[in-house]
């Protein structure tokens, strides 16, 4: 008797889980009819990255004709030809600073690469130039002339 009294108390709690279920579609079922084509989402906005400002600096000139080497202010380096190639580096090749330096030299009007200007320059400003007496843009380039 025990096990029939079980199974009457089993098929009636799943009767109302049953009856719950239906109704509970049909709600749904219901909702979604009168929705009218509306359909419901969830609206994420993303989030908002501020980038620091980009600071662009030109390249700056100045040649130094005795040796046929620039040095761009802004970078810090010397270019030349060696070889046949263009060379960036931060010291000059075959003179010292201090030389190059106390040489006659000129600031350039162009920010683009030298290897686009140098026949022009080298033109313009030959090997024995010698800056009619004038500073045409000296500075130390961040070193000590010795």
């Amino acid at each position: 008797m025990k096990n029939k009294k079980q199974f009457k108390q089993f098929i009636k709690t799943n009767k109302i889980g049953i009856v719950l279920g239906a109704v509970l579609l049909a709600a749904v079922a219901e909702n979604a009819a009168n929705a009218g084509g509306v359909v419901v989402g969830i609206n994420i906005t993303p989030p908002i990255v501020v980038a620091p400002p980009v600071v662009v600096a030109q390249d700056d000139y100045v040649y130094y004709p005795n040796y046929g080497v620039y040095y761009n202010s802004n970078r810090h380096q010397y270019a030349y030809l060696n070889g046949g190639a263009w060379v960036y580096a931060p010291a000059p090749y075959g003179v010292s600073v201090g030389v190059l330096l106390a040489s006659p030299s000129v600031h350039m009007d162009f920010h683009d690469s030298p290897e686009h200007h140098h026949a022009e320059m080298m033109q313009k400003y030959p090997r024995n130039w010698n800056g009619g007496g004038q500073d045409h843009g000296h500075d130390d380039h961040g070193h000590d002339k010795n």
